[in-house]
Formats: C-alpha cells, structure tokens, sequence
C-alpha cells in the first residue's frame, strides 16, 4: 500500500511540475474548458431553482363531477363513500352541491335571476368537487385522467371534468427543458474530451524522448501514464471549478433583474447557487471527463512509442 501511494503522490507531483514548466498553455485551456462546462453547469443550476418554485405552485387540480338528472338524492349523497374509496389521498375533499343549492349560486353571481326563474324545472344537476391537494406537479397530469376514469364508471355519474391541462403542459415543458439540458450537456462534454484530448497528446509529442529514455531504463507503462492520467483530471477539475465561479458569479446581475420583475408578482424569487453536494458532482464529473480524455489520448499515442 505504501508503495501504491507512492507511485501516485511522484505521478501527481510529475504532472504539477508539467504543468509548471508550462502554465499559460495550461490556464488557456482550462478557459476554453470551463466556458464548454459554463453552459451545461448554467443550466443545472437553473432547473434546480425552478424545480422548487413549481412544486410549489398551487398544484390543487380539482376534478368536478355531475350527477344524472334521474339519480335520487339519497344515491346522489351516498356517492360519497365510493368517491372517498377511489380517491388515493384520503385526506382530500369531497364537496357536495345539490342542485338546489347549484341553482341558488347561478342565481346570485350571474344576475340572471329572473331568467332562471322563468325555466321552471331545475336543469342543474348534483354535484361534487374532488380537491386533490396530494398530488405533485410533476406526476399528477396522468394520475389525474387515471383517476377521472374511474370516476365515470361509478354509478350515477354523468360527466367528469378535469382541470389537469395544466399540469400536463407543465410537467411536458420541464421534460423538454431536462432533455434540452441532457442533449447540450453531452455535446459540450464531448468537446471537452476532445480539447483535453489534444491537450494530452501535445504533451505527449512534447515528451516523447523523455518518454523513450524512461522505457530503456525499465520504466513500466503504469508508470509513465499516470502523470498525463493526473494531468486530464486536473485540467477538468480546475475547469469545472473556473465555470461553477462564472456561474455563481453570474447569478448577481441575473437577481437583480429578476426581483423587479418578481416584485411586479409581489413574489421574492432569486436565483440561488447549486449546493455543495450539488458542485462536488459537477466537479467530480468534469475531472472525471478530464480522465477519460487524458486515458484515451495516452492509450492512442502511447502506443505508437512501443
């Protein structure tokens, strides 16, 4: 185990020292990697805002329920218990309106009272309103409809109205935004393992004949890709640090605008920075790119000095 450390801690100190001898090739690529990284990084960080603020919303979708014309009240209040069964949340309301009392409200808020009189029968139906106050904006577009057709079956049951849409459009846009983040994030990734790529490969034609001299005196290949291995990661992990500080960085002007705009919704959203867990992913990820890039380039070139 000792000698393993070793190996590692003369492969890092190697691939400082490349590094030193050489520091403005090095930071000029580190730039070009972080402005690719600064785009994926960006969004992450946006969509983790977002997300907490729509969950949030008021995600209450409501369905309504009207009874036939024929059903007996005592059917019609006794629906209740089969409704209460249907529902997944027991805690969500159940409200009844009888006819009576649904005519009652038309009349009030319509101003139509005298028109309504002159209908003679009521042509208002029983009612109730389901409020499903469980549900979670993301999944409760198709869970809704699943629910509203099982509502329609019970007996007595005439029409089923969901407001859902919403929900739908909603969660379908997010869906778009995380695909449209995916896609991005793995076309830059790949031009960040092809820039550390051709990074590693100058440094290797750079050292190509200290390269050979290692080989004649003994010199395993483990032993000579290490550094370049070091190298990659800590190309990428510099890079993503330098695009995380952008973006940070970035959020202040960004806030700025937008509490004017959130002041006109009396609301006090701002953007936030990702969480320390969070940005040690995206480190992890971006020196872990930087490794891929370095191994390939190392495994290719390499082996053409053998």
């Amino acid at each position: 185990m000792t000698h393993w450390f070793r190996q590692h801690r003369y492969a890092l100190a190697a691939a400082l020292g490349h590094l030193r001898r050489a520091p403005g090739s090095f930071l000029f690529n580190i730039i070009v990697v972080a402005i690719a990284l600064a785009l994926p990084f960006t969004g992450v960080t946006l969509l983790d805002n977002v997300r907490p603020m729509s969950e949030q919303l008021s995600v209450d979708p409501e369905i309504s329920v009207f009874l036939k014309q024929d059903t007996p009240r005592e059917q019609a209040e006794g629906l209740a218990v089969p409704l209460r069964q249907t529902l997944p949340d027991k805690q969500a309301k159940i409200i009844f309106t009888s006819r009576e009392k649904a005519l009652d409200s038309m009349k009030e808020k319509s101003g139509l009272a005298d028109v309504l009189t002159t209908l003679g029968e009521n042509p208002l139906p029983d009612s109730y309103v389901l409020k499903l106050d469980a549900f979670r904006l993301a999944q409760s577009g198709g869970d809704v409809d699943q629910l509203a057709e099982q509502i329609r079956a019970l007996p007595g049951v005439d029409t089923v109205q969901v407001d859902s849409a919403w929900v739908k459009r909603l969660a379908a846009l997010l869906n778009i935004l995380h695909l449209g983040l995916l896609l991005l994030a793995v076309t830059l990734g790949t031009v960040v393992v092809a820039v550390i790529f051709n990074t590693i490969r100058l440094q290797v034609m750079t050292q190509r004949e200290e390269i050979l001299v290692s080989k004649l005196i003994g010199a395993t290949d483990s032993f000579i890709h290490r550094p370049f291995y070091y190298t990659g990661a800590l190309l990428g992990l510099c890079a993503g640090g330098l695009a995380l500080g952008v973006v940070s960085l970035a959020l202040r002007p960004l806030n700025t605008a937008i509490a004017e705009f959130a002041r006109l919704y009396a609301s006090e959203f701002q953007l936030t920075p990702l969480q320390p867990l969070a940005m040690a992913g995206l480190l992890g990820l971006s020196a872990g790119l930087g490794l891929i890039a370095a191994v390939l380039s190392v495994q290719r070139h390499l082996s053409r000095l053998n």
